[in-house]
């Protein structure tokens, strides 16, 4: 892969995080969306599918655009004053959270792997 697809991989996966949190604050008013029960029907589905879509498209290493997307939640999240004193058991879920969305980016990895021969 080259260094522009990988760095185009990023933002994307990267601006996918932001959007999902932001868009899911705005919408329930929930400071941190995953108070919201909008953000385990919708936002979190719709990052494990983002994650899918962009390991189709950019299958090297496809874990990586799962935890940059997960993990831009969590900057998110405080640059829209979350509190600091929970952070560390923040990330630890957020980490948590990333699991099953870089397993769905790796499976689609793989069937875009399957499909080229």
């Amino acid at each position: 892969m080259r260094a522009r697809d990988s760095l185009l991989a990023h933002v994307l996966s990267g601006m996918a995080g932001l959007a999902l949190w932001a868009v899911t604050a705005a919408v329930t008013g929930k400071r941190e969306p995953w108070d919201a029960g909008t953000y385990w029907t919708v936002s979190y589905p719709l990052a494990i599918f983002g994650s899918a879509v962009l390991g189709f498209l950019f299958p090297e290493r496809a874990w990586r655009w799962a935890a940059t997307l997960m993990l831009m939640q969590f900057v998110v999240m405080i640059a829209m004053g979350s509190g600091l004193g929970l952070w560390p058991l923040g990330l630890i879920v957020l980490a948590v959270l990333a699991a099953p969305a870089a397993f769905a980016g790796v499976l689609a990895a793989r069937l875009r792997r399957l499909q080229a021969g």
